[in-house]
């Protein structure tokens, strides 16, 4: 029987760690239930029912949230439709190319057909399915609203698709720029900066200061290269050693939020990202307590993370939420407002959806100011390097010629 590892919070507020043996997660959370306990987390075993499917002779690489969106998006068109859930599973397995997903998906199958409910056939494949689509799927087949909880997840997760395109884009363009220019500054301080110098020593010309520095510099670059990529290659590593510690992921992800132009990016995405998470959450039926906890498990930020916790362990005791954020570095005055707005009024929900429809069209325009405002940087950066490199070489050679005119 699966061993079930799980953290509960007692009427103390202490929190509790243990295991316990059961058929279905179901049956650990009623237990858990049954001895008046809050429920913090429950893990799913790594071996045994709930392990991640292994299919034979495929790759283990996991389906990307586009391709889970469309198959939310589709099983609840059939569903809608009257398709039975079984049947519905069957026909997705079939239009499905994702190899490892098709097996993932046969397995849901095989499990909804031999009486499992279709929450507890997707928790045993985590990688696939997070805490939040579990939870919405359970929370739709106790409402009976499953087609309608799907289309949700679908929306919302087309909608995390869109602004992690529109973040992905912000950074990637500067950085494909920047190694661009950086490489071709190597090429050519160590390929065509040396042939002149060549040329330059043997003309025994004078040489004026921006030529000397370009010079050391291919010289330097010359003799230490291997050292600086092995030196690139150690922060890298140490980058992602520190940033698995919990201090150093703290302190990493605040520097993020502090950075200019990226850090106000970053935290216009967070807040559309937790309203949206934690608005769907609400509006599906799952307990506020536990609508945080998983909220703040999507997060991907340790001060975003901090102060969902904050919000959480307020809430438990009895205050209001908003009043924890106002104290969040993260949350501008505005969001609060509306949070305690929504609060007051019992339609946090709605104004949860608010909130992340304002920060989509912030991250918009985010974005295009971003690119707008970097294009013209870049083009200037890469024209002043080319301009050094060039007028150091060649303002010896007018010097000769000059000379030779005389």
């Amino acid at each position: 029987m699966p061993v079930y590892e799980y953290r509960v919070r007692d009427r103390s507020g202490k929190v509790l760690k243990s295991q316990m043996e059961a058929e279905t997660e179901r049956q650990v959370r009623d237990a858990l239930r049954a001895k008046n306990v809050f429920i913090v987390e429950i893990k799913p075993p790594k071996t045994g029912l709930n392990a991640d499917v292994k299919i034979p002779g495929l790759s283990d690489r996991p389906p990307g949230l586009k391709q889970v969106a469309v198959f939310s998006k589709q099983l609840a068109t059939l569903i809608n439709a009257g398709v039975p859930l079984v049947q519905s599973l069957a026909i997705l397995q079939k239009q499905i190319e994702h190899k490892t997903f098709q097996g993932i998906v046969a397995s849901i199958r095989t499990d909804v057909e031999g009486g499992t409910p279709l929450s507890e056939a997707i928790v045993k494949h985590p990688k696939v399915f997070n805490r939040l689509y579990v939870n919405l799927v359970r929370a739709g087949e106790t409402s009976g609203t499953l087609d309608a909880i799907l289309e949700r997840i679908a929306a919302f997760q087309e909608k995390e698709l869109a602004l992690r395109g529109k973040i992905k884009s912000a950074m990637t363009y500067p950085v494909m720029v920047l190694v661009f220019a950086l490489g071709i500054t190597y090429f050519l301080l160590t390929t065509i900066v040396p042939q002149f110098a060549g040329i330059l020593a043997q003309l025994n010309a004078p040489l004026p200061f921006i030529t000397r520095m370009l010079m050391a510099v291919s010289d330097f670059l010359k003799s230490s290269g291997p050292l600086i990529f092995l030196g690139i290659a150690v922060i890298v590593v140490a980058y992602r050693y520190i940033y698995k510690t919990p201090k150093g992921r703290h302190t990493i992800d605040d520097i993020k939020l502090r950075l200019p132009v990226f850090g106000n990016l970053l935290q216009k995405s967070a807040i559309a990202s937790f309203a949206r998470t934690f608005g769907l959450l609400i509006s599906s039926g799952v307990n506020i307590i536990e609508s945080l906890e998983i909220t703040k498990g999507t997060a991907n930020n340790a001060i975003v993370e901090e102060t969902i916790e904050n919000a959480k362990n307020v809430v438990m005791v009895g205050e209001p939420m908003s009043a924890s954020l106002a104290t969040s570095k993260v949350f501008p005055p505005m969001v609060v407002s509306m949070v305690s707005i929504g609060e007051e009024t019992g339609a946090l929900d709605s104004m949860l959806g608010k909130v992340g429809d304002f920060y989509d069209r912030e991250v918009d325009e985010a974005v295009e100011s971003l690119t707008a405002a970097i294009e013209p940087l870049m083009i200037v950066f890469l024209g002043a390097i080319v301009g050094t490199i060039v007028a150091g070489m060649f303002l010896p050679m007018f010097s000769i010629i000059g000379q030779l005119s005389q």
